[in-house]
């Protein structure tokens, strides 16, 4: 017997409400996602008025990455004790100031202190949508819905090229931050009255048991979790946040180029958060273990990630190509990443271990991220940087083959043993 909810039952309109609920948190993964490109696309608009080498423009990233990794981690926790609505609401409510109060900005201090305050509120982002997904799905359809919540990610770096060129071209940088923290306050009250709990979640056990934080990250299967995701993001940051800088820097790109092609690749990520997670429901749908369904995925989109080493050898139209296969890959691999936390563990630890998830990842976004300024900085190419993030899933990926162990619902007797003094 597992303690994971197996089902969800309700009125005969949860059906719809709980698809309803998931597309409302894609559109607050969307608005995350857009938040955070703003600096990387408008950092030439910027450099007009606060002076910015790239040491400085790393520093940006890292600062966020920080604070993202440190409220990943409280923010799941938080979540898990506020409960899915009140915890959405605050970190959103959080967020969308943070991004409003860089365009008040008139000095590279105050600029990384909004950065900060930025990571701080998107930390709890991807914590609160595991919860949902739990909350709301059934296993067979955690990754589906997972899926369409991750592709939010595609639809704000998408929607940021082109958006966020046109009020630089027509306003300026500053409104850039004062529509999207706007932007995310229309969504916290729409959230707000739109959010209930389940009416009923069919669990064996009414009083899932507490698992503190110590003996969660005791765990062989979260620790490989949370190194895999290490390393992923640290490749994923990389490409998300330097992506329009190397276009500028290496490839000659104006705002209005980057506004026109830069969102390709972001396109792609999109197709692979949905396919992702469609393929290992399909397969698990079609009988396959969960341990396959999700590893298979992961395996195959970690081979695909190698393509962005040849990106300096190629024209710029194959470089944005492979970048999109990168893209795509990706994403269909961070969409399992966070499905396996609620495949694994029961609801009220679910969060918890989702924000260690993403601690995870955001530490190997913001090391990495200093590594890159450092290396551009003292002369090297963006050529190493590329062959580098090329090899960080695959690494990834070998550590949950060899350490994590089956992907299973804990078992009664698993809970028992966890909780069983050592």
């Amino acid at each position: 017997m597992t303690t994971n909810p197996t089902s969800v039952q309700g009125p005969r309109d949860n059906s719809n409400l709980r698809w309803y609920l998931v597309l409302l948190v894609s559109a607050a993964i969307a608005i995350s996602y857009f938040d955070r490109q703003t600096v990387s696309i408008a950092i030439t608009a910027i450099q007009q008025n606060i002076a910015i080498t790239n040491q400085q423009f790393s520093y940006l990233q890292t600062a966020f990455l920080i604070a993202y990794a440190a409220m990943y981690v409280i923010g799941g926790r938080l979540i898990d004790k506020l409960g899915t609505r009140r915890g959405f609401t605050l970190i959103m409510l959080w967020w969308s100031l943070a991004c409003a109060l860089h365009g008040f900005a008139a000095s590279f201090g105050l600029l990384l202190l909004a950065r900060f305050l930025l990571g701080m509120g998107e930390g709890g982002a991807f914590p609160a949508a595991t919860r949902v997904v739990s909350e709301w799905l059934p296993s067979k359809q955690r990754a589906t819905a997972m899926g369409i919540i991750n592709a939010g990610t595609s639809v704000g770096s998408l929607l940021a090229p082109p958006l966020i060129g046109l009020i630089l071209i027509n306003y300026g940088w500053r409104v850039v931050f004062y529509a999207a923290g706007s932007t995310g306050l229309l969504w916290t009250l729409c959230w707000a009255l739109s959010y209930r709990s389940p009416v009923t979640v069919t669990s064996i056990n009414h009083s899932p048991p507490h698992i503190s934080l110590r003996q969660i990250t005791s765990l062989r299967s979260v620790q490989a979790l949370v190194f895999a995701k290490f390393m992923s993001d640290a490749a994923w940051y990389f490409l998300l946040f330097w992506l329009p800088k190397y276009l500028y820097d290496a490839r000659g790109f104006g705002i209005s180029q980057v506004s026109h092609y830069a969102w390709i690749p972001y396109a792609a990520s999109g197709v692979g958060s949905f396919l992702g997670g469609w393929s290992s429901s399909r397969l698990l749908q079609s009988g396959r273990s969960l341990d396959l369904s999700r590893k298979l995925v992961l395996g195959v989109n970690a081979a695909m990630m190698p393509a962005i080493m040849l990106v300096p050898w190629v024209p710029v139209q194959f470089a944005l190509v492979l970048f999109s296969i990168a893209f795509f890959s990706q994403q269909s691999w961070s969409c399992i990443i966070m499905t396996i936390p609620a495949d694994i563990f029961p609801l009220s630890a679910v969060g918890t271990v989702a924000g260690l998830v993403g601690f995870g990842g955001s530490m190997g976004g913001a090391v990495f991220s200093l590594i890159v300024g450092a290396l551009l900085g003292h002369g090297f190419s963006y050529s190493l940087l590329l062959i580098l993030a090329g090899s960080f899933h695959l690494i990834g990926f070998l550590a949950l083959v060899f350490f994590s162990g089956s992907i299973k619902p804990l078992s009664t007797g698993d809970l028992t043993q966890i909780e069983s003094p050592a």
